[in-house]
């Protein structure tokens, strides 16, 4: 099977949790014929045929990625920069490109992809490509744009807007990453309930070395001092201020001897410019890291005393996996998304409730066997979440529409 993949989120400025999703689809499918995860049992998704999903892991799948037109040798060097080959370069840059696509539905990029038959497309985002000679699959990764506008500009807003439209008319199967998304999804949308196939990202488990974790640690300036670390980008519904606010409370009221690590990009709506004003006045207690790669992520998240996402909204919640496959406490937000994802590995607080934030972070940095017992279950937990379980879930969703 030819998947024609689309990887343009990759260089978007902040790829963010969709650029990751595409990246790890396109390093996975193509590995499903070679073999299974030694670590995941076909059985264990509720519903599967474990003959079906054998058939599915025999099949040879080869990604076919393009991307929009950029200057230079960006697309490769972006390409690379995640362990990826070349892409199919379109014709058109990505505002165009998107606006031709979204608005009104041309610009097909079956025909500049390499000559060979391409079974199915994917739309990894709401960048959604005409729909043409082969059937096509989008992912709508949440309806947030529609149920907190104020956090999105209005070409966000429009955008999204634009793109769900396009995904309800368009496509022949809808890929939404948990169950809770799909209902909200469903709620906010045209596209309808049953149309949506809900299926969990996976998450990287290879654990952070002592040496990473030490060389974070002296990068950042923070010694054996412990942290809190919370990851993301910096935009408004991530509600960093809610977890700053707390901090700063719980260091007038216990003064413990963490630092609060913030760690990722800035994204929009001066979310980056609005955190930093509410951490001015804790000092150096107050780390913001910008943007890291991958190995000093999960030192990062490996070395926290716990690890803390306040988020007003999530479709997914991939950080809380993250944290917790590095073994490392997790405080998460009681939203439905991250109790599907968390289970009961995680403590949830309530959304936007300061006070309660400040005390569970006191609760939670001052107890270290309720933080080993949140990290165990947490590990547990992830690593229920695989890529390859996700890829093949997805190559079943390929092979319903062909």
């Amino acid at each position: 099977m030819r998947v024609a993949l689309n990887l343009e989120q990759l260089l978007q400025p902040t790829p963010g949790g969709i650029g990751r999703y595409a990246a790890e689809l396109a390093r996975v499918l193509p590995t499903l014929a070679a073999g299974a995860d030694p670590d995941d049992d076909p059985g264990a998704d509720p519903g599967a045929d474990p003959g079906e999903v054998a058939d599915q892991v025999a099949e040879a799948v080869e990604v076919v990625p393009f991307v929009a037109r950029h200057p230079g040798p960006v697309v490769v060097t972006s390409m690379r920069a995640v362990g990826l080959g070349p892409a199919t370069v379109l014709p058109w840059p990505r505002p165009l490109l998107y606006d031709l696509w979204n608005r009104w539905g041309r610009a097909d990029p079956l025909r500049h992809l390499p000559a060979g038959a391409v079974d199915v497309v994917h739309a990894p985002s709401v960048a959604v490509p005409p729909r043409r000679r082969v059937p096509l699959v989008v992912t709508v990764h949440d309806a947030a744009p529609m149920r907190f506008p104020d956090t999105y500009p209005r070409r966000g807003r429009r955008f999204h807007d634009l793109g769900v439209r396009a995904a309800a008319a368009r496509a022949d199967a809808i890929v939404a990453p948990t169950a809770a998304a799909a209902d909200e999804i469903a709620e906010f949308t045209p596209i309808p309930r049953e149309r949506i196939v809900p299926i969990h990202h996976g998450v990287d488990h290879t654990v952070a070395t002592d040496a990473e974790v030490a060389a974070a640690r002296a990068d950042l300036g923070l010694g054996d001092r412990p942290f809190v670390c919370w990851v993301g980008t910096l935009e408004p519904r991530k509600d960093v201020g809610v977890l700053i606010d707390a901090f700063a409370r719980l260091v007038d009221r216990d003064d413990p001897p963490h630092r609060l690590v913030l760690v990722g990009p800035s994204g929009w709506l001066d979310g980056a410019g609005a955190a930093a004003t509410r951490a001015a006045t804790l000092g150096d207690r107050v780390r913001f890291t910008g943007a890291v790669p991958a190995d000093r992520l999960r030192a990062l998240y490996r070395g926290a005393a716990c690890f803390a996402l306040p988020s007003r909204h999530e479709g997914f919640g991939l950080p809380v996996l993250e944290a917790a496959a590095q073994g490392t406490a997790v405080l998460a937000s009681d939203l439905p998304v991250l109790r599907e994802i968390a289970g009961t590995s995680a403590r949830f607080v309530p959304v936007g409730d300061v006070e309660a934030w400040t005390d569970a972070l006191g609760d939670v940095l001052r107890d270290d066997v309720a933080r080993a017992a949140l990290g165990a279950a947490g590990r547990a937990r992830a690593a229920e979440f695989t890529w390859t379980r996700s890829g093949r879930a997805h190559l079943a969703v390929y092979r319903s529409v062909c």
